[in-house]
């Protein structure tokens, strides 16, 4: 299998977080972090502590809603907070298309277009969380507080 540090979305997610904290760095899991519940098993903590990156569409704009892994994203509560009629999941192009990621490894940080991001206030019970890294096999750990740094993300009230 070719270096899955070389493909070029990773890389991007890499020199990303490099720029914030040299420390930081993507791993390679031996087994598919797709799913959160994939994630957990791989690195052997809670589910919870699985960051979900999850693109959605309102009107003709999208926006990053990041969700704990054992948590939903309640349609209603971002309606409410965008004062938006139609919010829902963008498809799997536009996804490729506004973040330059593809499913399973959408990285909260490096989107090829400038993206409003939502953190979930649930994400706060943990000092630590895991994020995919452009690849389904790739993830990097950060504190929380550092997540809302590096995305610049507005913490809300947003998972059921």
């Amino acid at each position: 299998m070719e270096n899955i540090l070389e493909k070029e979305p990773v890389k991007r997610v890499q020199e990303f977080i490099n720029k914030f904290d040299p420390k930081l760095k993507v791993s390679i899991l031996d087994t598919t972090a797709r799913t959160a519940k994939n994630a957990a098993e791989s690195l052997g903590c809670q589910v919870g502590e699985i960051v979900k990156s999850l693109v959605f569409r309102t009107d003709a704009s999208f926006l990053i809603c990041l969700v704990a892994g054992d948590k939903k994203c309640s349609l209603n509560k971002l309606k409410k907070i965008l004062k938006k009629k139609d919010v829902c999941m963008a498809d799997a192009d536009e996804v490729k298309s506004k973040t330059g990621f593809s499913i399973g490894g959408v990285a909260p940080v490096a989107h090829l277009t400038n993206l409003d991001i939502l953190i979930d206030k649930s994400l706060n019970r943990f000092q630590y969380v895991f994020a995919a890294a452009g690849h389904p096999n790739c993830v990097f750990k950060i504190k929380y507080d550092q997540l809302i740094q590096i995305t610049k993300g507005s913490e809300k009230e947003i998972s059921e």
